[in-house]
């Protein structure tokens, strides 16, 4: 009984070392991606998206499906430095829905000399390939 016990402390600790190192992993995507947009770099900042015709996007203007028609978005509605500003993303929670799946929620945040611009987040993360990306991003 003593041994069942330990097996299952040690399963759940190394599931929750998983976890965390997932989390830790779309953390660190979400940072790169904030830092690429401040330097200006909306092409960098896509590198965190699903590079694939099913991406969904959802924001003010509707649903949008695709990388290249999101990138386009993000292009027209930012073409500038002074349009971006600088992002900053405050997760409210990060959780995990199976090995292959993440739930984030979250604020974002531009500081603008033509205005701060920010809102809300719901954004649905996919292990593809061995990296995450966001699959859906529905952004207010």
């Amino acid at each position: 009984m003593k041994s069942l016990f330990c097996l299952f402390l040690l399963t759940v600790g190394l599931n929750v070392a998983a976890q965390s190192k997932d989390e830790q992993a779309i953390r660190s995507l979400m940072d790169r991606q904030s830092a690429a947009w401040n330097r200006g770099d909306v092409e960098a900042f896509m590198n965190g998206y699903w590079e694939n015709d099913s991406l969904m996007f959802i924001g003010k203007s509707g649903v949008t499906y695709g990388w290249t028609n999101t990138l386009n978005n993000y292009k027209k509605g930012y073409p500038d430095k002074t349009a971006m500003g600088q992002l900053t993303f405050t997760l409210i929670q990060v959780k995990p829905l199976s090995k292959k799946y993440y739930h984030v929620v979250g604020k974002w945040h531009l500081k603008r000399s033509i205005g701060d611009v920010g809102g809300h987040f719901t954004l649905l993360f996919k292990k593809v390939k061995g990296n995450w990306v966001i699959i859906a991003d529905h952004s207010s």
